[in-house]
């Protein structure tokens, strides 16, 4: 894997990341190779179980957690207390975005929870979903690089957890109430002014880390629903859905 997969796009989230990235991998507290990658790391389990002890936690229905290795407990834990589970396509490659992991569901096929909590046995397993076919979300979780204090976060650059929640605004699925969190390391929080907030960004409302569930001091203004023409070439070539959704979508206007 290269190291930096979607490098060039901003020079300063660049130096960031190789710098977490060598971090995790130098202190041992990467699992697996970290770099071009929301990194799995130690204490991921433990991170995950902080999380039921938030208030949200108990009344959410419906979770969106992203597809990578870091959050898999995450996804677990969630199914486990019977919650409905949203989960995308890695990199968005398919011509649907999302899979639906219903406990129920997979409970009558006796597919246990630890075969769908990575993304190999999700994309066995889970139901494909469109946007449009969403519910509604309680808790909505995404993978991190790097987060700070005031909710600012990176992701490994590829623009695909800032893509995903301007459509879920932009289709009502997100509302300004619902929980953004993040599970990683301790060594991946960073000082407030380390990350540049760019207008597309969604800023997270909790950081979670094994020792530690930190509520972020968020500042300015949320992100409005989704600007398409703010939405980068490359990712309409390489996402197959992402021109008919925009179509689609500007024509309810």
């Amino acid at each position: 894997m290269e190291k930096h997969r979607w490098s060039g796009r901003h020079i300063g989230k660049d130096v960031l990341r190789d710098r977490i990235w060598t971090l995790l991998e130098d202190s041992g507290a990467a699992v697996g190779n970290p770099w071009s990658s929301i990194p799995d790391f130690v204490g991921s389990e433990a991170a995950a179980k902080l999380i039921s002890q938030l208030d949200f936690w108990d009344t959410a229905r419906v979770v969106k957690c992203n597809p990578d290795r870091a959050q898999a407990y995450v996804r677990l834990l969630a199914l486990q207390d019977g919650k409905s589970v949203y989960t995308p396509i890695p990199e968005l490659k398919k011509d649907f975005p999302f899979l639906l992991l219903e406990p129920n569901a997979l409970k009558r096929k006796g597919v246990s929870f630890e075969q769908v909590m990575y993304s190999e046995g999700a994309s066995q397993y889970g139901m494909p979903v469109h946007f449009t076919e969403m519910e509604e979300m309680d808790v909505c979780v995404v993978g991190s690089v790097a987060a700070a204090p005031n909710g600012a976060r990176i992701g490994k650059g590829g623009g695909f957890a800032d893509l995903e929640m301007g459509i879920f605004r932009e289709i009502g699925i997100l509302r300004n109430t619902c929980p953004v969190i993040t599970t990683m390391s301790d060594l991946q929080i960073v000082g407030n002014e380390e990350i540049e907030v760019e207008e597309h960004d969604t800023p997270l409302d909790w950081i979670i880390t094994p020792s530690n569930a930190l509520q972020t001091r968020k500042s300015g203004v949320l992100p409005r629903k989704l600007d398409w023409s703010a939405v980068r070439e490359d990712q309409f070539r390489k996402i197959p859905f992402l021109e008919k959704l925009r179509i689609e979508l500007t024509a309810r206007k």
